[in-house]
């Protein structure tokens, strides 16, 4: 994470926490960044430095104005302003972990060679609860290579107990090779 994405996200946040408009923020800055996701040259035509500063303001003011927040769009045409809307994402990721962490939410990726039943996503939220005695926000994914068990990223640690990993375990031990 950049020193610029965590200045600027955390003082979002720290205005919006103030005006008791966290989440309404969040859920807005989420749906721009899958919007952007989907639409990547609008990010590109607002970080081109061959179109005028104050172009790229309008533009950005023009297409959101009414749509989000008023301290979202000032957040977004200040990024403009600084040439800096390349950052939206990773601003918007602090955002979210200061969001998360003064509620206790820890975000859990879990990968899955197939996707999760409600029974099986169920137990191991439970689990991740008892586990960090925190809120789970579990974001799933399917990657049919891992070929059975799950693959588990959270708190900056991976516990990896599929096939694949256990697969290649063994094969370390027959040949004789450490880890």
């Amino acid at each position: 994470m950049t020193e610029f994405a965590r200045e600027y996200g955390e003082g979002l946040y720290a205005l919006c926490e103030e005006e008791r408009i966290e989440q309404q923020v969040l859920d807005e800055l989420l749906s721009l960044r899958a919007a952007f996701d989907e639409n990547p040259d609008f990010l590109r035509l607002l970080s081109n430095l061959s179109i005028s500063k104050e172009e790229r303001v309008s533009i950005a003011d023009q297409a959101l104005r009414g749509q989000i927040h008023q301290y979202v769009l000032n957040f977004i045409k200040i990024l403009v302003e600084r040439g800096a809307a390349y950052a939206f994402r990773e601003c918007t990721q602090v955002y979210e972990g200061c969001f998360n962490q003064s509620r206790r939410i820890v975000e859990a990726d879990v990968t899955t060679a197939r996707p999760l039943t409600h029974e099986q996503r169920s137990r191991l939220l439970d689990k991740l609860r008892a586990m960090t005695g925190k809120e789970v926000a579990l974001h799933e994914q399917v990657d049919e290579g891992v070929l059975g068990g799950v693959l588990l990223q959270m708190d900056g640690k991976r516990y990896d107990n599929t096939l694949r990993q256990r697969l290649n375990d063994i094969r370390q031990a027959i040949s004789g090779q450490d880890a």
